[in-house]
């Protein structure tokens, strides 16, 4: 056994050390020279948080009367601030360290990592500032609140596959960077963070399979899941309540593995290549 463990530890020590240094440094760069600094990665979503409560709930009315609303939109505009970022920065990630990956022999898809994984640590800052103010916003923290670590585990693991698509795709072809933008921004505004998912069947008749289909979308369901046990769990519907087949309801867990491992195999792929091409 012992030899076993000092074999693993042999031959993923070096990557393991290159990981670390690249999510620290990535960390780091993110808020260098800006007079705030990390205070960012908690003042950007409020800010945003700000902006959509005024607009969206206040003067629109996008909001379904119950007094955990307000907390459930600032955590998912925090959740859907990490997914946009994890996407858009491990996307980049190859090309901004070209010069690196010609310099050092170390796995590839760790600087695609370290970036997600960079994100994820300004998601868990973010989360704090949600869990102090739901305190004072009416929150309901249950024994669900266990279950958290495993939504938002499936969420990076979504973030992930995206990423290493992307990545390997934006080492050939600048433009999917302009194309994934657009497709982020229609994705968020068919993700029900900024309304609740009650408005499309309630609102438009007819449209309740509309509202179902949006639950099975991976990336939905997460953060539906997110914030259905970690501030509300009689407000916030999951896609276990909302859908109803068990079988149906399997569909965004399934896909959440597509995705993932169809970016490990696209990226394996292509990886070898990326030096070449740079």
């Amino acid at each position: 056994m012992d030899r076993y463990v000092q074999k693993l530890r042999d031959r993923y020590d070096y990557s393991l050390i290159v990981f670390r240094e690249l999510v620290k440094t990535d960390f780091q760069l993110r808020y260098q020279g800006s007079f705030l600094g990390m205070a960012w990665s908690v003042l950007k979503p409020l800010m945003l948080f700000a902006v959509m409560y005024v607009v969206f709930v206040r003067f629109l009315k996008f909001t379904d009367g119950t007094p955990t609303f307000p907390i459930s939109l600032l955590c998912g505009t925090c959740l859907w601030s990490f997914f946009t970022e994890a996407t858009s920065m491990g996307m980049r990630g190859i090309v901004d360290r070209g010069d690196l990956l010609r310099k050092v022999h170390f796995p590839n898809y760790i600087i695609v990592a370290a970036n997600t994984v960079g994100s994820l640590i300004s998601l868990g800052i973010n989360l704090v500032v949600v869990v102090v103010f739901g305190f004072f916003a009416h929150a309901e923290y249950t024994w669900r609140v266990l279950l958290v670590p495993l939504n938002i585990l499936q969420l990076y693991l979504i973030a992930l596959g995206f990423s290493l698509i992307l990545s390997t795709l934006y080492v050939y072809f600048r433009d999917i960077a302009h194309i994934w933008e657009v497709l982020m921004q229609a994705m968020f505004y068919a993700t029900p963070i900024i309304y609740p998912i009650s408005m499309i069947s309630d609102r438009v008749p007819g449209f309740s399979w509309a509202a179902k289909l949006i639950m099975l979308n991976p990336s939905t369901q997460a953060i539906m899941d997110i914030r259905h046990n970690l501030i509300s769990p009689h407000y916030v519907p999951t896609v276990w309540s909302y859908v109803g087949n068990p079988i149906l309801c399997c569909i965004p867990y399934i896909l959440t593995v597509f995705v993932l491992v169809i970016g490990v195999y696209v990226f394996r792929r292509s990886s070898a290549k990326f030096a070449e091409v740079l």
